[in-house]
């Protein structure tokens, strides 16, 4: 599930990506030629059904999304490491951070989350999506933004493409439905910042700044320019803003080094598709 374009042999830093509703590691593509300190790792992470995890069953809810993702990070959190999430990658991101401190872990040294409403809110916008037919499916798909019009255009293709989405979405849309106290979580010690467009209509800057209850360390709200994908224009900025966040977080322990476990070559991106998966 974790693809490593820059291994590093000892990072400072693990820096794990998860997208969005969708989408697949390969969103994250250009982030692995972005300017990066030397020693951090960027590693990107697929959801079940696509990329390197193309043979796993798609999640069935964001609390099963969450389970495999802290499965697949274990081996590699012998090192200090970060998290950053767009859109359902966001809510991937924070209830992985979770589930690792729910069994002891002390957890992601920074969280990022992108274009998503904070959990605390109950109706941050539509939750029917999943159940839209495949034209206003489509046509939703299309003012978001993030699909490129080479799956739109084409039938057989868009077809395929919808039943993923429409997964990733059922994931998001009911997990606010369940039920639970406000905020359904106590709040995060992982220092927290909030990113997003100021045009985009699925995550008005006020939803951003609620994630601030669901952290001990809020460090505030950035938005760019542009929509729900923003971060495709202003990728640039965002990978500064995202490094200048995450070095501002003090190092409370260093991680000694430790021998090196044998891991499998996934330093390339997964070539081998399964029909139908984005």
């Amino acid at each position: 599930m974790i693809t490593r374009p820059r291994p590093v042999a000892r990072p400072a830093l693990r820096l794990f990506l998860f997208h969005h509703a969708g989408g697949s590691a390969r969103f994250y593509a250009d982030w692995a030629t972005a300017d990066f300190p030397d020693d951090w790792e960027v590693c990107l992470l697929d959801a079940p059904g696509r990329g390197q995890a193309a043979d796993a069953p798609p999640a069935r809810t964001l609390g099963e999304l969450a389970d495999f993702c802290r499965a697949g990070l274990l081996p590699w959190l012998d090192r200090p490491y970060a998290f950053f999430g767009h859109s359902m990658g966001a809510l991937a991101a924070y209830e992985t951070a979770h589930r690792l401190a729910e069994h002891g872990d002390p957890g992601p040294r920074w969280l990022g989350v992108s274009a998503c409403p904070a959990p605390t809110r109950t109706a941050a916008g539509p939750g029917d999506r999943h159940l839209l037919d495949d034209d206003a499916l489509r046509a939703w798909a299309r003012r978001a933004g993030g699909t490129p019009p080479e799956i739109l255009e084409h039938r057989t293709v868009w077809r395929m493409f919808a039943g993923l989405l429409r997964s990733d979405l059922h994931l998001v849309d009911t997990w606010r439905a369940a039920p639970g106290p406000n905020p359904p979580r106590p709040p995060l010690p992982t220092p927290l910042t909030a990113y997003g467009g100021t045009d985009d209509p699925t995550t008005p800057p006020a939803h951003l700044t609620a994630w601030h209850s669901t952290t001990h360390h809020w460090q505030g709200r950035h938005l760019f320019p542009g929509g729900h994908f923003y971060l495709r224009q202003h990728r640039p900025e965002v990978v500064r803003a995202v490094i200048e966040a995450c070095t501002a977080v003090p190092v409370a322990e260093a991680v000694p080094d430790v021998p090196a476990v044998p891991r499998p070559d996934r330093s390339g991106f997964e070539k081998r598709r399964r029909p139908g998966r984005s």
